[in-house]
């Protein structure tokens, strides 16, 4: 089950903005559930999050590349919405994902760190391991930082 660590959810953001200027963190969506997804540490500077190989897997028992990149995308625009702050959402708009070894077994954690971040665009790169820390997958997303319309709201 998809979930933030306790602990972690009410961690301090990395930014001069004061906790109670950020958005609450929305509930885990229906695909991070699926794919077993977990957020670990959650920041504009920082978010981590693992999830399970076994039921993430190609015909040939081993890591899905698309379940990478589904980790990625929901790591990266993750932290692209604790950058952009309340009154606006991530959309992704492109994301690229190098595999470099297979995963069989086990977990793989994701960290996505900052490579940009504006007040309209935000890029995060993304980089997956294994339980051996060994590199799986390097990713990058760029989201659109769209304001959310007053109707919407």
């Amino acid at each position: 089950m998809s979930q933030v660590e306790s602990n972690e959810r009410d961690a301090t953001p990395s930014s001069d903005r004061s906790p109670s200027e950020w958005p609450d963190i929305p509930p885990p969506s229906a695909l991070d559930e699926r794919m077993g997804i977990t957020f670990i540490e959650l920041s504009p500077d920082r978010v981590v999050g693992r999830m399970p190989v076994a039921g993430n897997t190609q015909p040939f028992g081993l890591l899905h590349g698309g379940a990478s990149c589904v980790l990625a995308e929901s790591l990266g625009s993750t932290a692209a919405a604790l950058h952009a702050g309340p009154g606006h959402i991530p959309l992704g708009v492109d994301i690229n994902a190098t595999h470099h070894r297979a995963a069989r077994d086990g977990y793989v954690t994701g960290v996505a760190t900052p490579a940009h971040r504006g007040r309209s665009f935000a890029t995060y790169d993304i980089v997956i391991t294994d339980d051996d820390d060994h590199r799986v997958c390097t990713a990058r997303i760029t989201c659109f930082l769209r304001p959310i319309p007053d109707e919407a709201r």
